[in-house]
């Protein structure tokens, strides 16, 4: 792979979901073979639209160059710039996946009522150590989140802030619905510590965002990032150009797919 840059577009989202744990091929864009619909994506990843725009301007003016793998990776580091946080320089030339799967991605992206050993095991899995995942989960602090990703947390768990609790519950009944609320709860739409002072103040929206200052092997890093945005945005652009490079097709492998929904005819 080259560095590189490309300025084309941007799109906004949750970055720790802009990766697929195929690979980072561009699987999760692809409308055949259910990953889009695996229980942690389903209704919870958007954004396809920018992403569509993005790939249209890039091929009418260069066709068949730049993989929709490499756009997904460049607009996870403008976003985050955009939006306050840190930049890092990408490494390019990842190709298409001409495949995608439900069942590893169920299998190996991390729900949201994972405790913290089910979260260190699936991103060791991954070759990413718990520091890592850490500074990762840091991505949290944009973003929105379905209720029915966290009403067991705010009717069930005991390490939450009452005054959260009873907040998120206004518009997120026991059963679940698709309510939307930040997952940030004092910034949502900046890329900063926030996200850690919150899990200090035990206001994490999912259960694995709190398993994460919970008493456990964490907790000293979470209190190092709530003191420290530098230190946070240094290791966080780290651990992101180390998982953008979590089984890349190169070479001759897969495609450079015209359409990112679809597989080249």
């Amino acid at each position: 792979m080259k560095d590189a840059d490309m300025s084309s577009g941007v799109a906004v989202a949750r970055v720790s979901q802009l990766i697929p744990w195929q690979g980072c091929d561009g699987s999760v864009l692809l409308d055949a073979g259910g990953e889009k619909q695996a229980a942690p994506n389903n209704g919870s990843i958007r954004g396809f639209g920018v992403v569509d725009a993005i790939k249209a301007g890039v091929e009418a003016a260069c066709p068949g160059v730049v993989s929709c793998a490499d756009i997904l990776a460049l607009t996870a580091r403008d976003g985050t710039f955009l939006l306050g946080g840190p930049t890092w320089r990408v490494p390019l030339g990842r190709r298409d996946s001409t495949t995608a799967s439900r069942a590893l991605a169920n299998a190996n992206l991390p729900p949201p009522t994972a405790d913290l050993s089910t979260l260190i095991s699936l991103f060791r899995r991954q070759g990413l150590s718990p520091a890592e995942m850490t500074a990762l989960s840091g991505a949290h602090t944009i973003g929105l989140a379905q209720c029915l990703n966290f009403n067991g947390r705010i009717y069930n768990d005991a390490n939450i802030d009452p005054s959260f609790a009873a907040l998120r519950r206004q518009t997120c009944p026991s059963s679940g619905n698709r309510n939307l609320a930040p997952i940030d709860v004092q910034t949502p739409g900046a890329f900063d510590a926030a996200y850690y002072r919150n899990l200090l103040a035990k206001r994490g929206l999912f259960h694995s965002d709190q398993a994460l200052f919970n008493g456990g092997s964490e907790d000293a890093l979470v209190r190092q990032y709530s003191a420290s945005p530098a230190l946070f945005r240094s290791d966080f652009a780290k651990a992101m150009i180390k998982m953008g490079n979590i089984h890349p097709l190169t070479g001759s492998a897969g495609e450079i797919r015209a359409n990112c929904h679809v597989v080249n005819s």
